[in-house]
């Protein structure tokens, strides 16, 4: 599926500034010149089609009692799609990217113990058969602002 240009300004607007109120859909419809509905309709679309995989806040883990950790994975090329996908199952994985480096899948996990992080990524690994998964537990947080344009 090919993205509009309304389907990026709705990306765009969501990103960083998602109302929070009952309708969140009118007020960003509203703000772009389209009704509810088709705000609706556009997400719906691009959640189907992979393009969105995630509506969330943002929080800071250790504040509610979680744990978070970067992982970097070196994964063959034929494995990238099956590794990715079963990354993104996991509902505290938080971001996946691919780099141009030896460890070449990077992803956020965010658990309540450092635990049951370790017990998913052996399952991760159980899985695809990926077994180089470096876990680099967070020392320090630092939240920045990430808004990518499209």
């Amino acid at each position: 599926m090919g993205m509009d240009e309304t389907d990026r300004l709705i990306i765009n607007s969501i990103q960083s500034d998602f109302p929070i109120s009952k309708r969140p859909y009118r007020e960003i419809g509203k703000k772009l010149g389209l009704d509810e509905e088709e705000v609706i309709k556009r997400i719906q679309s691009l959640r189907k089609s992979d393009i969105i995989r995630r509506i969330g806040g943002n929080f800071f883990p250790d504040k509610l009692g979680f744990v978070s950790t970067l992982c970097a994975a070196e994964v063959s090329e034929d494995k990238i799609d099956v590794f990715s996908k079963t990354v993104n199952s996991y509902h505290g994985v938080t971001h996946n990217y691919i780099r141009n480096n030896r460890f070449n899948v990077w992803f956020t996990f965010i658990a309540q113990s450092m635990e049951e992080i370790e017990k998913k990524l052996q399952e991760i690994t159980d899985k695809t058969g990926v077994d180089k998964i470096l876990n680099l537990p967070a020392t320090d947080v630092f939240k920045i602002r990430a808004k990518f344009k499209v």
